[in-house]
């Protein structure tokens, strides 16, 4: 999964495998330009409703410090990112079947990096029109049933739903594994929290416990306001 623009992932045993880092191997989608309203004679130009909606989501980002010590933010990236869940290297994904991303009216991302230049983190938080974002939490949960397993240039790309209903409800805890013929098996953490019309969406390297985990996704909820 997703979910920088690269375009491409990390090699693994000799193996360029871009499935896993969901947000580092999107494809494009199309930037929806809502047009600027007016007030009243005499006042200046309002600011579209697509820069309100994406500065309220700047506001939602992680900070580095909520990953924990050690981590550095980059700045945050405002326009429309691709959709975090797009697996065009799965055999049976079809980026079209999934129609929500395309009612998304604002989305910011932010990458988080370490030091030691070890696999980033990354958080998009988006924005949708009235109706679409439980459409997309469906979307999501039909990407990961069809793309469950599959194979990349002779890897086992792998996602586990841990939790469907993790923090109460509000969100959903995925695994992402990798497993190679000659190198140790990899794993990335999915984090996906809903607040009305407003989806977050985190990806964490292994972390290595569990309560890392729940603390940076608790942390997410709570800047949902």
């Amino acid at each position: 999964m997703s979910s920088s623009r690269t375009g491409r992932g990390p090699v693994r045993g000799g193996v360029r495998v871009r499935a896993l880092l969901v947000p580092l191997v999107l494809s494009a989608l199309v930037v929806l330009v809502a047009g600027c309203q007016r007030s009243g004679p005499g006042d200046g130009p309002e600011e579209p409703p697509t820069v309100n909606v994406e500065r309220s989501g700047l506001s939602m980002l992680l900070g580095a410090g909520d990953l924990g010590a050690g981590w550095r933010a980059d700045d945050a990236r405002p326009g429309l990112p691709p959709w975090p869940w797009e697996q065009d290297d799965c055999p049976d994904y079809r980026s079209s079947d999934y129609t929500a991303k395309s009612h998304r009216r604002a989305a910011v991302e932010r990458y988080y990096r370490l030091p030691d230049g070890s696999s980033p983190a990354h958080h998009i938080v988006e924005t949708y029109e009235p109706g679409w974002a439980e459409r997309n939490v469906d979307d999501v949960r039909a990407v990961l049933q069809r793309c469950a397993s599959y194979l990349v240039h002779g890897s086992r790309v792998s996602f586990d739903i841990i939790d469907p209903h993790y923090l109460g409800g509000v969100g959903l805890l995925v695994r992402g594994r990798i497993a190679h013929a000659d190198t140790p098996t990899t794993a990335r953490y999915f984090v996906m929290v809903k607040r009305d019309e407003t989806v977050s969406t985190i990806s964490l390297p292994d972390l290595g416990n569990q309560a890392a985990v729940d603390s940076i996704a608790a942390k997410a909820v709570a800047r949902l306001g």
